[in-house]
């Protein structure tokens, strides 16, 4: 077509440039943030904490290692679970 003009490449760029922060905002900077603030409390991870591991099982703290902590699930039953295997932690 006479007079018919293209767009730039960089003009046809802008909406994909755009898809992208806009999916990094959504989605990739909240689980960023997210692992972060999980490893911060595994890190804090202390003796009396209340913990739920991965597992599900609901235990106290007894002991912190350096890549594990022992677990008071009863009076005379403790087990040993990596700090990672943490997935939530509920301070008395």
């Amino acid at each position: 077509m006479p007079g018919a003009q293209t767009a730039s490449p960089m003009m046809q760029m802008i909406p994909f440039i755009l898809i992208f922060f806009i999916f990094y905002f959504l989605v990739i900077k909240p689980e960023k943030d997210k692992q972060k603030e999980r490893k911060e409390r595994i890190a804090g991870l202390k003796k009396n904490d209340q913990v739920v591991t991965a597992g599900g099982v609901h235990g106290t703290v007894v002991n912190v290692k350096t890549t594990t902590v022992i677990l008071r699930i009863d009076d005379s039953v403790k087990i040993e679970v990596d700090k990672e295997a943490v997935s939530t932690v509920q301070n008395p």
